[in-house]
């Protein structure tokens, strides 16, 4: 049995590395932290440009031999969305796929959350204030939210196949907490760059048993060009004269 087992072992480390052995002796998967940092690069953005907000880049890993699982149990599957003061908060959310995202409207005028890109097409209609719309996001991809009414809301959610992912804080810092060891690679997602500079992101990285901080990711935005986006009926906004009126309640 010894012997088998010494075997059996040796042909799972060759093959797969410890996530394998440690699943055959019934062992717990090791799990370690993966930390970086991105720096914007030739942004016209004034928050990058004046205030060195490098905040919104999503990073994430997938594994490139399916070995590595983390437990589902305790894994949030819901997350929220403020409409307030007229802005999406958070203005970038990254989420795994199958989670419900609420839309709260915690402003004095109506909302209407929307999005007709193939990351996911929805409408949640026209919402009175102090009410809310839910929506489940069930397959990978990136959806950028506008709201009817008015045109400078937007932001965008990041839906992933795969628990090990982060969003940047304003100094472009990430962190990607119980990591099991494994083989990845690591993607990168940021509105203000062109798929061909994100796909040159792309790298290879093996996690093991210890943290692992990558190498600086430098992200350009050059080549990046803002279109003014349409309703959700593909219609230019109407100028709109004056503000809407804060909502009262229904008038008896």
């Amino acid at each position: 049995m010894t012997s088998a087992l010494r075997i059996f072992s040796n042909r799972a480390v060759s093959r797969a590395g410890v996530p394998v052995l440690a699943f055959a002796l019934g062992l717990p998967a090791v799990a370690s932290t993966v930390s970086g940092s991105v720096d914007l690069m030739n942004s016209q953005d004034p928050l990058v440009r004046k205030h060195k907000d490098y905040s919104g880049v999503v990073v994430w890993l997938e594994a490139l031999n399916g070995t590595a699982l983390r437990a589902a149990s305790g894994e949030s599957k819901s997350a929220q969305m403020i409409q307030k003061n007229k802005r999406f908060t958070p203005h970038v959310l990254a989420i795994p796929v199958g989670s419900a995202v609420s839309f709260p409207n915690f402003d004095p005028i109506f909302h209407n959350a929307f999005s007709n890109f193939n990351g996911q097409i929805f409408d949640v209609g026209l919402y009175k204030p102090g009410s809310s719309r839910t929506v489940e996001f069930k397959r990978e991809g990136f959806v950028r939210v506008f709201c009817n009414i008015h045109p400078q809301m937007s932001a965008v959610i990041v839906v992933l196949k795969t628990p090990y992912f982060a969003a940047t804080d304003k100094a472009g810092a990430f962190r990607i907490p119980d990591v099991q060891a494994d083989q990845y690679e690591l993607h990168v997602f940021h509105e203000r760059a062109t798929s061909e500079t994100l796909r040159a992101l792309d790298r290879k990285l093996t996690v093991e048993n210890a943290a692992l901080e990558v190498p600086p990711v430098a992200l350009s935005e050059s080549g990046y060009l803002q279109v003014e986006h349409k309703n959700k009926f593909g219609k230019d906004y109407p100028p709109v004269a004056e503000e809407q009126p804060a909502y009262t309640g229904v008038r008896k």
